[in-house]
C-alpha cells in the first residue's frame, strides 16, 4: 500500500508538505502542489479520511436536520426526496457526505452541539417550526457564525439564512385559477401555522378572494398536518358542507388526494365532488384520478441552493463576517392545471 513517505520522496518534498497539499491546508506554490498530486497519482496514494479530518479540522459531513415523525415514510415523501436529492447532488460534487440527523419528538434541536462535537461542518435544516425554542436555537447558531441554511421556513423579524419558494404567490395562483373557472365557495385545507409556508399560502388565498370581491368565510378554513391521513380525516367535516362548497384548495397533494378518497368513502359521487387543487406537484398528482391540478414547487433546486450556500459559507469561515453573503431567496412556483379543477359544469 502506498504511503505518504513514498509520495514525498517522489515529489522531492517533506511529508508535511504532502499532507498540506492533499488536505488543502495553507498557501502553496502551484508548481509544488501539482508535483505532489502527480506523485500521489503515480503511486495510487489516497489519504486516510480520519487523518484528513484531523488535518483540516473538518468532519467531511454536511448535516441535514429532519423532523421526527413516527411511522411516517419521510424518505418516500416527494417533498423530502426531492430536497434531499438536490442537497446530495451538491454534496457529492464537493466530496461531502450527508449525515442525517433527526429531532427528538416534540423537542428542540441543539444545533450548536452538532458543531461543538464536530459531527458536521455545516448543516441544512428541514421542518423547523416557528416556535420560541426553535427560534432561539437557530439564533444562537447564527450568532456563532456556523454555516447553516433553512429550507422552506422563515422566521419573521430574523435575518437567518433561508431558501424558500414563493408560497404566497403559489396560493394566490391556485385560488385565482378556481375563481376564473367560475367557483366561488372555495374551502382551504391548510397545514399548521407554525410553518411560514402555511401562513404564506393562506395570505395568497385571502388575496385572491379579496381581489374577486369575496369576503373570506372562516368556516371554510380547515387544518391538516400535510399527511394523506389528515386529508382523509378532513372529509368528515367537509362532506356535510357539500354542495355549499364549490372547490377546495389543499396545501399539499397528499392532503388533496386524502380528501378526495375520504369524500368518496363517505358516498360523495364523482359528479358532486368539489373541484380540487393541490400543492407541490408531486408524482402522485398526475397519477391520481382525476389528475390533480397542483402548484409546482422547485424542491430539488431548493436543496441544491441550500447546499451550495452552506458550502460557500464554510469556505468563507475565518474571513470578515460582514462580507459573508446572507441568503434569503424565494424561488417562483408554477400552477399546473389538470382535470381535478375542471371536472364540473358550472
Amino acid at each position: 500500500m502506498a504511503s505518504r513517505k513514498e509520495v514525498a520522496q517522489i515529489a522531492g518534498v517533506s511529508e508535511a508538505t504532502v499532507s498540506r497539499v492533499l488536505n488543502g491546508v495553507g498557501p502553496m506554490k502551484e508548481e509544488t502542489r501539482q508535483r505532489v498530486l502527480a506523485a500521489a497519482r503515480q503511486v495510487g496514494y489516497t489519504p486516510n479520511a480520519i487523518a484528513r479530518s484531523f488535518a483540516t479540522r473538518r468532519s467531511g459531513h454536511l448535516g441535514v436536520v429532519m423532523p421526527y415523525v413516527p411511522k411516517a415514510r419521510l424518505f418516500s415523501a416527494y417533498y423530502f426526496s426531492e430536497i434531499l436529492s438536490g442537497i446530495g447532488s451538491r454534496a457529492q460534487a464537493n466530496k461531502y457526505d450527508l449525515l442525517m440527523l433527526f429531532r427528538e419528538p416534540g423537542g428542540t434541536m441543539d444545533y450548536m452541539n452538532l458543531f461543538r462535537s464536530r459531527k458536521v461542518d455545516a448543516c441544512i435544516i428541514l421542518g423547523a417550526k416557528d416556535e420560541l425554542g426553535e427560534r432561539e436555537a437557530i439564533r444562537e447558531l447564527d450568532q456563532g457564525g456556523h454555516p447553516y441554511c433553512l429550507i422552506n421556513q422563515r422566521f419573521d423579524g430574523e435575518n437567518f439564512h433561508v431558501v424558500d419558494a414563493d408560497h404566497a404567490e403559489g396560493g394566490y395562483r391556485a385560488v385565482r385559477h378556481l375563481l376564473q373557472a367560475g367557483y366561488r365557495r372555495i374551502a382551504f385545507l391548510n397545514g399548521p401555522d407554525v410553518y411560514s409556508n402555511s401562513r404564506d399560502r393562506l395570505a395568497g388565498y385571502r388575496r385572491a378572494l379579496d381581489e374577486a370581491g369575496i369576503t373570506p368565510d372562516e368556516s371554510l378554513l380547515f387544518e391538516g398536518n400535510f399527511s394523506r391521513k389528515s386529508g382523509h380525516a378532513a372529509a368528515e367535516f367537509i362532506a356535510p358542507l357539500l354542495p355549499g362548497i364549490d372547490a377546495v384548495f389543499a396545501a399539499n397533494d397528499r392532503m388533496a388526494i386524502g380528501l378526495s378518497q375520504g369524500l368518496r368513502a363517505r358516498g360523495v359521487k364523482p359528479e358532486h365532488m368539489p373541484a380540487l387543487v393541490g400543492y407541490d406537484d408531486s408524482d402522485s398528482a398526475e397519477m391520481s384520478d382525476p389528475p390533480l391540478t397542483s402548484v409546482r414547487v422547485p424542491f430539488y433546486q431548493l436543496g441544491e441552493l441550500a447546499a451550495s450556500h452552506v458550502l460557500r459559507l464554510l469556505e468563507e469561515q475565518g474571513g470578515p463576517a460582514d462580507r459573508r453573503e446572507r441568503m434569503h431567496l424565494q424561488l417562483p412556483t408554477e400552477l399546473i392545471v389538470r382535470a381535478s379543477s375542471l371536472n364540473r359544469t358550472m
